[in-house]
C-alpha cells in the first residue's frame, strides 16, 4: 500500500506541471511601525528585491503589493532615519495573500551611510537585548526540514539550543534545553501573553511533550532570547521565547488545509463586518483546528501506544480607533493517551505496556491586549486566564480497576489569571519602559505513586524500603512584581548603547515571597560598534524564578505544606560576544556565556536536583525539597546565517559548553543535559517551477545517564514497571553521540486562488542509531507467554526468581511524511 501511495504521489507532482501554463500572481500586504512607538509609519518604501515591484505606505501606515509572480523574494523596507528592515524568503502563492507586519527602528542614518546601513538590515539584536538573540520567520518555519511545522523542533536549529534527543531527552519529545539548563527554565509568549503550556501530553512543572501546539500557519516570527532579557520578562532563567502572531487577511476570507502522517489541520482567516467606507475593516480574524491520527497509524502497524489530540487557537484584531487596537487570542488543546494490547506481543511492546501510564489532559489560555499610543510611546494592558487539568493513571499489568495494583493516580489542576500592564516610550535618545504585573494562582492535585517495592535478603528481612508517595493538596496565592528598563545611545552615529534594567517579584505562599528585596533582579547590557559592520556586545543580569506549583502546593502525609520554605531559583549571566553584518542578508555571531545558579531545590527522598528532570511524562515537583542545589553552565557558541541569496539560504549552529549541579553533597556533577557539544547546519535551495528542497543535519555528545539500581530494580519491577535507578551513582555512565539526517522537498502548484503544496519529509533519512537508556525488564518466555524465571516456576511477586534483562533503547526510527497544504 504505501509504494502505491509513494507512486501515485510522485506521478501527481510530475504530471500537474504539464496541465498548468497559465503565470499565476500573488499579494503582500501589511502595516509598517516605529519599533519604539508602534506609531504607524506613511511613506515607507517597499520593494521586492530583484524585481520592479514595490510600493509605498498610504497615511495609516499600509502597503500592498499586487501582481507579484509566484515564487520566492526579499522584501526589503528602508525610510530616511530608520534602519531599513530585510525579510528574506518571504513566499507568494497565489492562494493566500501573505499579510507581513514590519517594525523599522531608527538608526543614526547618513546620507553618506547608505551601504553600510543596509548591512544592518538582517540584524536581530535590540538595544536592550543586543546579543544571545535570534528570530525564524515563518517561512523559514514551514521549510525546515524534520520540522513537522513544529516550532520547538524548529528553534533546536539555534546555538546552545538541545532537546528531542540532543540534550538528554528522548528523541520524540520538545523539551527545550538552552546553554544547558532544565526545560522549565523557559517562559513563552504569544503576542504578549504568557502561555505556560505549548506541548501536547505536557509534564506538569515541565514544560516539554511530544508535539507542539501552536499553529505555524498564524506565526509571523519567533524570536529566542537566551540571556540579556528585558526586565519585562519574570521567572526566566534560561530563555524567553516570543511567538509574534500575523494579523488575518483585512480583505477577503482564505484558507488552508494541511495534512501529514501524523495530523490534519484547518486554518480560515479574514475580515468581520464590513470595512470603512474606501478602507479595510476595522476587525480581522484567524481561527484554526488540528486533529491528530495517530493512534490510527500506531494500531494500523500494532504499536501499543495510542495518543491522540485536538488542538484549536483563534486570533482578533479590532482597530477601535487610530491611537487604540484591542487583540484577544486563544489556545487550546485536548490529549488523550491510552496504551492497547498488540497483536503479536514482544519484550519491547510489553515493556510499553508496563511503563506507560494512560492520560488525559485538557488545557487553554485566553487573553486580551489593549495598546493605546500616546505621544512617544504606547501603553499596554493585557489580561489572560491559563488553566490546565491532569489525569495519569497506572495499573500493574495494566489491569485497571484493581486499586491494590495502582502505580500511579494524579488529578491536578492549575489555574493562573494574569494582569500585566507596561509603558513604554522615548526622550530623545533615551528609551524607557516600566509596568507591573499581577496574578492569581490557583492549584490542586490529589496523587499516587508506587516508586518501588521493599528489598529483602534471602532470610526475608528488610534491606531496603519501599518508598509511595501519596498526598492531597488545594493551595490559592498571589503573585507579584514590576520592572523598569532605561536605554540611552551615546558618541557619534549612537556608536555606543547602553542599557540597564531593574525588576522584584514576591508571592503570598512562600514565607519570604513578600520580601521584594530578596528578588531584586538588576541587569545591563552595552553594545559598542567596532566597525561600521563589526559590534561588541556584553550583558550581565541576575534573574529569579518561582519554584513550580507542583513544588509549591505539595504537602506530607499529615497534610502540611513542606516546601513553603523554599527560595526562588537564582540565576547570574554573563555574556561577551561579537557580531559581524558582512552583507546584507548574511550574519555571524561569537559568544561565549557563563551562567551560575543558586537555590536550586534538591529532592530530600532522593537528593537530586530538580534541574535534572523534566524529561518524562508524569510531574516534576510533587515531593519535598530545599532550596541547597547550586548549578553552573558556560560555553562558547558560534552562528552563522545566510539569508535567500541566489535561490539558497542557510544555517550554522556550533556550541561547546558544560552543565553541572549539586545534590546533596554539594558536589557539582554533570547534569542530565550536560552532552558538552550541539551542532546543527541547514542548506535550501529554491528551483524554477515551484521546487524546494532542504537538508538538515544536528548532532550532540552523548547525554550523562544514571544506572539501574539491580536489587531494588529486580524487586519493584512487576509492581513498577520499570527499574529503579541507584542515584548514588547519578549521572556516571554516558549514552554514544546522537546524530540525525533530515530531508525535505516541496513542489508548489499555482492556481488562480488556489495553491497546492506537496511535501516529502524524511526525519533521521539515514536511519541513524541514536542510543538511548537501557531499558530494565525481565527476561521473558522464548513465546513470550510470561516471564521465565531462574527455577522453572512461576514468577515470584519479590522478583526474587526473575532473570533481569537489560534492553538496549538504539533501535533508529525513521518518520517519513508525505502530505499537502492546499491554500484557498
Amino acid at each position: 500500500m504505501k509504494p502505491l501511495y509513494i507512486s501515485f504521489a510522485v506521478w501527481l507532482v510530475l504530471l500537474l506541471p504539464r496541465l498548468l501554463s497559465a503565470q499565476n500572481t500573488g499579494t503582500i500586504t501589511g502595516l509598517v511601525r516605529d519599533r519604539a512607538t508602534q506609531e504607524l509609519l506613511p511613506g515607507v518604501t517597499v520593494v521586492l528585491e530583484g524585481t520592479a515591484l514595490g510600493a509605498t505606505t498610504n497615511e495609516e501606515g499600509r502597503y500592498r503589493l499586487t501582481g507579484i509572480p509566484v515564487g520566492s523574494y526579499n522584501l526589503r523596507a528602508s525610510f530616511l532615519g530608520y534602519d531599513p528592515l530585510l525579510r528574506a524568503n518571504v513566499l507568494v502563492n497565489s492562494g493566500n495573500a501573505n499579510i507581513i507586519n514590519l517594525e523599522l527602528s531608527a538608526g543614526a542614518q547618513q546620507l553618506g551611510e547608505v551601504q553600510v546601513v543596509a548591512n544592518r538590515a538582517t540584524r536581530v539584536a535590540t538595544a536592550e537585548t543586543p546579543l544571545s538573540v535570534q528570530r525564524i520567520t515563518t517561512e523559514e518555519i514551514k521549510s525546515n526540514p524534520g520540522g513537522n511545522f513544529d516550532l520547538s523542533k524548529v528553534v533546536q536549529t539555534l546555538p546552545g539550543v538541545g532537546g528531542g534527543g540532543t540534550g538528554g531527552t528522548a528523541g520524540f519529545r520538545n523539551d527545550i534545553i538552552i546553554r544547558g539548563g532544565a526545560p522549565n527554565e523557559n517562559v513563552y509568549y504569544l503576542d504578549g501573553i504568557e502561555v505556560p503550556v505549548i506541548n501536547h501530553f505536557q509534564t506538569q512543572g515541565s514544560a516539554g511533550g511530544p508535539t507542539g501546539i501552536l499553529n505555524v500557519s498564524f506565526i509571523e516570527d519567533v524570536t529566542l532570547s537566551s540571556s540579556a532579557f528585558n526586565a519585562r520578562y519574570d521567572n526566566t532563567l534560561s530563555s524567553v521565547l516570543q511567538f509574534r502572531q500575523r494579523d488575518g487577511n483585512p480583505d477577503r476570507l482564505q484558507g488552508n488545509l494541511r495534512t501529514s502522517a501524523t495530523e490534519v489541520a484547518a486554518t480560515l482567516e479574514g475580515p468581520l463586518g464590513r470595512p470603512d467606507s474606501g478602507r479595510v475593516a476595522r476587525t480581522t480574524f484567524l481561527a484554526s483546528a488540528r486533529r491528530s491520527y495517530l493512534q490510527v497509524l500506531f494500531k494500523a502497524i500494532d504499536l501499543p501506544i495510542r495518543p491522540a489530540y485536538w488542538d484549536f487557537q483563534f486570533k482578533t484584531t479590532t482597530r477601535l480607533g487610530a491611537k487604540t487596537t484591542l487583540t484577544s487570542l486563544g489556545l487550546g488543546a485536548i490529549d488523550n493517551f491510552e496504551v492497547g494490547v498488540p497483536r503479536n506481543s514482544t519484550p519491547e511492546k510489553e515493556l510499553i505496556l508496563r511503563q506507560n501510564p494512560k492520560i488525559e489532559q485538557w488545557n487553554y489560555t485566553v487573553g486580551l491586549n489593549l495598546r493605546h499610543l500616546v505621544p512617544r510611546g504606547y501603553w499596554n494592558v493585557a489580561l489572560s486566564r491559563t488553566q490546565l487539568y491532569n489525569k495519569l493513571d497506572q495499573f500493574q499489568d495494566g489491569v485497571e480497576g484493581d486499586e491494590s495494583r495502582r502505580i500511579l493516580l494524579t488529578r491536578s489542576g492549575e489555574t493562573e489569571n494574569k494582569l500585566r500592564a507596561d509603558m513604554n516610550g522615548t526622550l530623545g535618545r533615551w528609551a524607557y519602559s516600566y509596568g507591573v504585573v499581577g496574578q492569581y494562582v490557583q492549584y490542586d492535585n490529589r496523587f499516587f505513586n508506587r516508586l518501588r517495592r521493599p528489598v529483602l535478603n534471602a532470610a526475608g528481612n528488610e534491606v531496603q524500603p519501599g518508598v509511595e508517595v501519596r498526598f492531597q493538596t488545594a493551595v490559592d496565592f498571589a503573585r507579584f512584581g514590576g520592572f523598569v528598563q532605561v536605554t540611552r545611545s551615546f558618541l557619534e552615529s549612537d556608536r555606543l548603547t547602553l542599557s540597564a534594567g531593574l525588576r522584584t517579584d514576591g508571592n503570598t505562599l512562600t514565607d519570604d515571597g513578600r520580601n521584594l528585596l530578596r528578588t531584586l533582579s538588576p541587569r545591563a547590557s552595552l553594545s559598542y560598534a567596532l566597525l561600521p559592520t563589526l559590534n561588541l556586545n556584553a550583558s550581565v543580569g541576575r534573574y529569579y524564578k518561582i519554584p513550580p506549583s507542583t513544588v509549591l502546593g505539595f504537602r506530607d502525609e499529615a497534610g502540611r505544606l513542606v516546601n513553603q520554605g523554599n527560595r526562588y531559583i537564582r540565576s547570574d549571566h554573563y555574556v561577551a560576544g561579537l557580531e559581524w553584518l558582512p552583507a546584507p542578508a548574511t550574519r555571524f555571531t561569537l559568544e561565549g556565556f557563563y551562567k551560575r545558579y543558586r537555590y536550586y531545590p534538591v529532592s530530600v527522598r532522593d537528593g537530586l536536583s530538580l534541574a535534572n528532570l523534566g524529561g518524562d511524562f508524569a510531574a516534576l515537583g510533587n515531593e519535598a525539597v530545599t532550596s541547597t542545589g547550586r548549578g553552573r553552565t558556560f560555553g562558547l557558541e558560534f552562528f552563522f546565517q545566510q539569508k535567500l541569496t541566489r535561490k539558497v539560504f542557510a544555517v550554522v549552529s556550533l556550541t561547546g559548553f558544560r552543565s553541572e549541579f549539586t545534590g546533596r553533597t554539594g558536589a557539582y556533577v554533570p547534569s542530565a543535559w550536560d552532552s558538552r557539544f550541539l551542532a546543527s547546519a541547514l542548506l535550501g535551495r529554491k528551483f524554477s517551477r515551484g521546487w524546494e528542497m532542504g537538508f538538515k543535519y544536528r548532532a550532540a555528545g552523548g547525554s550523562p545517564y544514571t544506572p539501574y539500581d539491580l536489587a531494588a530494580s529486580q524487586a519493584s519491577y512487576l509492581a513498577t514497571g520499570r527499574g529503579v535507578l541507584d542515584y548514588n551513582q547519578f549521572n556516571t555512565q554516558r549514552l554514544g553521540s546522537f546524530q540525525q539526517f533530515d530531508y525535505r522537498l516541496d513542489k508548489r502548484l499555482n492556481w488562480k486562488r488556489f495553491t497546492l503544496d506537496l511535501f516529502l519529509d524524511v526525519q533521521n533519512a539515514f536511519v541513524l542509531k541514536n542510543p538511548g537508556v537501557p531499558a530494565y525488564t525481565f527476561e521473558r518466555l522464548p513465546d513470550n507467554s510470561g516471564f521465565a524465571t531462574t527455577d522453572g516456576q512461576p514468577i515470584r511477586p519479590d522478583g526474587f526468581n526473575a532473570i533481569p534483562l537489560l534492553l538496549a533503547n538504539d533501535d533508529p526510527s525513521v518518520t517519513p511524511t508525505i502530505g499537502f497544504i492546499l491554500e484557498f
